[in-house]
């Protein structure tokens, strides 16, 4: 999989977008400030770059354009923010920004960015490239018929979404001959054993298709007796 440089510095986006980018099967470093990130830089190139615009120090655009004019910007880099503006999202997106999500992020939209960018050839990436790439959306709601930050960066829509993997039959028989706990584990347990094969054994997305928290999902399928080792995708470390 992919090594995602995830640069905020708020604690908390940075431990939950490193929680759901692991479960993807990513490897994620943790940058919470420009210096940190441009250190990392130096050494590495990650495969893409969540970058926070507000940031106490340097500011992500500023960043931005450091890696774009020293030829470091070589990688797809998503900004992040809890105020986007168009004046922003048009400025990061001549840099060499691919996207722009707005925080609170979905799971959904980051997800999908994060997909995206990396099927994005590298070269594409920085201030030469091609412009803003259709298909990448900002999380950002406005009133019908005006201009957003959406439509800043992407200049399209979404493109229909990949078909999903196949997993299991989703029709099953089952012993109907038993006391009702027995029928409904049955049950249940070919359930999440189901999705867990269509989502490659993402617990993130597991617990969005079938609506439960990470949590209680953990330990019910501990209690059905599900066997996580048989769906869960491996890892680079």
């Amino acid at each position: 999989m992919a090594t995602i440089l995830v640069v905020d510095d708020e604690l908390g986006i940075r431990a939950l977008l490193s929680e759901i980018l692991a479960d993807e099967g990513h490897t994620v470093e943790l940058a919470e400030n420009a210096a940190q990130a441009r250190d990392y830089r130096q050494r590495r190139r990650p495969d893409l770059v969540l970058l926070d615009i507000w940031m106490p120090d340097v500011d992500g655009v500023t960043l931005l354009k450091e890696w774009a004019a020293t030829s470091m910007l070589t990688m797809p880099v998503i900004m992040m923010s809890g105020h986007g503006t168009i004046d922003t999202a048009v400025e990061a997106t001549k840099v060499g920004a691919m996207a722009f999500l707005e925080k609170p992020i979905t799971l959904q939209k980051l997800l999908r960015a994060v997909e995206q960018g990396l099927a994005k050839p590298a070269s594409r990436a920085g201030p030469h490239g091609s412009g803003p790439h259709a298909g990448l959306h900002a999380n950002h709601h406005h009133h019908e018929g005006g201009l957003t930050v959406e439509a800043a960066m992407t200049g399209g829509s979404m493109p229909s979404g990949q078909p999903l993997m196949l997993g299991p039959q989703s029709e099953q028989l089952f012993d109907l001959d038993r006391p009702l706990r027995e029928a409904r584990d049955a049950f249940e347990k070919s359930y999440f054993e189901f999705h867990l094969a269509q989502e490659n054994g993402s617990m993130t997305r597991v617990a969005e298709k079938t609506g439960l928290e990470r949590t209680h999902l953990y330990r019910k399928l501990k209690q059905l007796g599900v066997d996580l080792s048989r769906n869960k995708r491996s890892s680079t470390v």
